[in-house]
């Protein structure tokens, strides 16, 4: 398995680049602001064919380069339904202060656009991905679980140390704390959390140490990382 990722932007958010191995077939999760040129080198440099990009949700830091990327490939994107407006609008994903920081830019959504449901598996460029609804960031947040690795695409829902905002315009805080009950607390301690900001933690580092996901333990069942 190949995984590589970068910060992209003035954001910072992470996009990630999954393979096989080198030389196949890939996925591109999340290219924002400025991810064109680093993720070209990064395709470059492990000889890899983009065959679809995946969203985790539809802020502008995590899909700035959607369309652009799939348009030079003439391949899809995939991303929820609940969250798609924002490929073309996002503004709507601000408050009204920020969203006129972005109220002048045009962005549009890539020509083939395919929606995410939750428990959906895509098959991939070799990869079996499972896709999670995980409200509460946004409505149409989902991360991405790859068969037979144990490696969870968080997206804004689970940071090390921390979780996605709740306070802009979708956001909902009891929400993202049943999405980490439900999707992340029944994953083995050993899951490698890839997250859409900061570095790469583990669900069972996050069992031990991040508070929200104490306070998200009385609304999960029996977890299966315990």
């Amino acid at each position: 398995m190949l995984i590589a990722g970068f910060p992209a932007g003035a954001f910072q958010a992470n996009c990630y680049v999954v393979a096989p191995a080198a030389g196949e077939e890939c996925v591109v999760i999340d290219p924002g602001q400025d991810a064109v040129g680093d993720l070209d080198d990064v395709l470059r440099e492990h000889r890899l064919k983009p065959v679809a990009v995946l969203a985790t949700h539809g802020h502008i830091d995590h899909v700035w380069s959607v369309a652009p990327v799939c348009g030079a490939r003439d391949i899809p994107a995939w991303i929820h339904p609940d969250d798609r407006h924002l490929l073309s609008d996002p503004a709507k994903g601000f408050s009204a202060a920020s969203g006129q920081i972005f109220g002048g830019l045009t962005l549009s959504e890539p020509d083939d656009v395919r929606e995410l449901a939750d428990g959906a598996v895509l098959e991939l460029a070799g990869l079996t991905v499972t896709v999670d609804h995980t409200p509460g960031h946004t409505p149409g947040s989902v991360c991405f679980r790859l068969a037979g690795e144990q490696v969870m695409f968080s997206g804004d829902l689970l940071f090390s140390g921390s979780i996605g905002r709740t306070d802009l315009p979708g956001g909902d805080y009891r929400q993202i704390l049943a999405s980490l009950a439900g999707k992340c607390l029944p994953l083995p301690d050993e899951t490698v959390v890839l997250p859409g900001h900061g570095p790469q933690t583990t669900i069972g580092r996050e069992r031990a140490a991040n508070p929200y996901l104490a306070e998200a333990i009385p609304l999960a069942g029996p977890t299966r990382g315990i």
